[in-house]
């Protein structure tokens, strides 16, 4: 048995589909368990560049099983879209798997979703306006269409005839919208239906009985752990959990099968949307980081903010995730500075803070107090042993262990596979 759990330790974008497609090539299934297509993975192979959104980044490997978990939101023209993407460039998508409990993302759910960002105004939350909150909402509140629902044309159309009930007067009388026709979105809905058919499966048995085999499994976070709705920097979070315990939830797999959770973690900090960011490089030194490693979101495009390394969250998200590991990424991104600054706590009201405050008008306060590193200016590029690497670099992956609370199982110094260093073998 080998379940491990891989979460984005940070704001998300930390480089987790590299490390996921790394590791994918000894497991026997992957499962995106979080998220839906506001999320997004850049894998590198020898295949090409590709920009995933739903589909497991073990789709590269024919041996390995990709499942798209119940705790996803499942845009169906996205998925459409990403299948048909990957087969063009000769990739199959024969192994990917849609659990019959996971919530589909809805054309309704795309208007609200751009009409309640449009109405907070000033106070928009920077959503990417994928309609992936207004489809968790409704999950929440029993209002929502599941995958499994598409079978079965009865039951499709009594569930969307009690939702639409709803939504129409949410549009009509506080938007001022057209209502939506029923029978136009059933046959939409029967499209769905049609192209997913062969993908959608109960998918925790199979999970379950893979285990039980003893075959390695992988469960793939989405976003990051201080996006988190309970723990992250609420109410600029993302909708569903991209903790560890979330992938229990949105896999179907119990805690007691877990062996390892794996945390990724960038050699500094990026966010994309609004919200409170400690280290927030608003000067040249964040430019250069972020043209140096061209830090624009996948999904959405955005130019994502910087900061360096905040050692306060890197702590709070070890511990609130039960890390057994962590994987160090974009290593080679500050290969050309003198100097490298990491937060080590934080000041607030002349007090010094080591713990991550939940409210965001006080983490808004903090300031961090910073430890300065000397920087190795050298190239570690094609360095696949830690003894290779400047003593100076191997400090400051020390350090880094040291604040985070947990060892290095992988240093990433490039955005291909071969680029890393395995310091210890999970899988």
């Amino acid at each position: 048995m080998a379940v491990t759990i891989i979460v984005g330790a940070q704001w998300g974008d930390e480089g987790k589909g590299k490390v996921i497609d790394m590791l994918a090539e000894r497991a026997d299934a992957v499962v995106r368990f979080s998220g839906g297509d506001n999320a997004g993975h850049t894998v590198i192979n020898p295949q090409g560049t590709f920009k995933l959104h739903l589909i497991p980044s073990g789709v590269f490997y024919p041996h390995c099983t990709c499942v798209i978990g119940n705790g996803v939101v499942v845009n169906p023209e996205i998925f459409v879209s990403e299948r048909r993407e990957l087969n063009t460039r000769g990739v199959s998508t024969d192994n990917v798997f849609i659990s019959d409990r996971a919530h589909l993302v809805m054309p309704y759910h795309i208007q609200l979703d751009g009409l309640e960002e449009q109405a907070r105004g000033k106070k928009s939350l920077g959503t990417t306006l994928r309609g992936i909150g207004p489809a968790f909402a409704d999950k929440v509140a029993r209002m929502g269409i599941r995958a499994g629902d598409l079978l079965d044309p009865g039951i499709l159309r009594n569930r969307l005839e009690y939702v639409l009930e709803y939504k129409n007067q949410i549009l009509t009388r506080l938007y001022g919208e057209k209502p939506i026709d029923i029978n136009d979105l059933y046959e939409r809905c029967r499209g769905y239906a049609e192209a997913l058919k062969s993908n959608i499966r109960e998918t925790s048995t199979m999970l379950n009985d893979m285990v039980d085999e003893g075959k390695a499994v992988l469960l793939e976070g989405a976003q990051g752990a201080l996006l988190d709705t309970d723990f992250g920097t609420y109410p600029y979070a993302t909708s569903s959990s991209p903790l560890s315990a979330g992938g229990c939830l949105g896999a179907g797999i119990g805690p007691t099968r877990v062996n390892d959770v794996l945390g990724v973690f960038k050699a500094y900090c990026s966010r994309v949307g609004a919200g409170p960011f400690p280290t927030e490089l608003l000067d040249a030194t964040g430019d250069r980081i972020r043209d140096l490693a061209h830090e624009y979101g996948t999904t959405t495009g955005r130019p994502r903010r910087i900061g360096w390394f905040d050692g306060v969250a890197a702590r709070f998200s070890t511990r609130i995730n039960g890390m057994t590991g962590m994987a160090i990424t974009r290593l080679d991104i500050l290969d050309s500075f003198d100097e490298i600054k990491v937060c080590t706590a934080y000041q607030l009201d002349g007090q010094t803070l080591n713990d991550f405050p939940a409210e965001p008008a006080l983490l808004n306060k903090c300031k961090p107090v910073y430890e300065t590193l000397q920087g190795w200016k050298k190239s570690t590029t094609g360095l696949t042993r830690l003894e290779s690497l400047p003593r100076e670099a191997r400090a400051f992956i020390a350090r880094l262990e040291e604040l985070a609370g947990c060892p290095a199982c992988y240093v990433c110094i490039g955005p291909v596979r071969e680029q890393t260093i395995e310091l210890k073998k999970l899988i």
